[in-house]
């Protein structure tokens, strides 16, 4: 599920639902009775639990150290400076 936003994920899941709610309807089951409400509460949650995870795996660096230490981090690994230590 890499790659996914949480758009796309929330679209693909109301259309999953349409889909089963149509399909049900046709063969004459009952409806799944979900509000409007609910849809916006089931995505809601779904985005705060994205960006919790995004937010707590990505490095959010705040300080000028943070910062300085990013940029040191992204010279080293695209071979712009080498390390001193052994």
């Amino acid at each position: 599920m890499k790659g996914i936003d949480a758009g796309t994920a929330a679209r693909t899941i109301a259309l999953a639902l349409a889909l089963f709610n149509q399909a049900m309807t046709m063969t004459g089951h009952k409806i799944i009775d979900v509000a409007d409400d609910d849809i916006y509460q089931a995505v809601s949650l779904i985005f705060t639990i994205g960006a919790s995870l995004a937010a707590w795996w990505k490095n959010n660096s705040f300080t000028a150290a943070a910062k300085a230490a990013d940029e040191y981090k992204k010279q080293l690994k695209s071979g712009e400076i080498h390390s001193e230590v052994k």
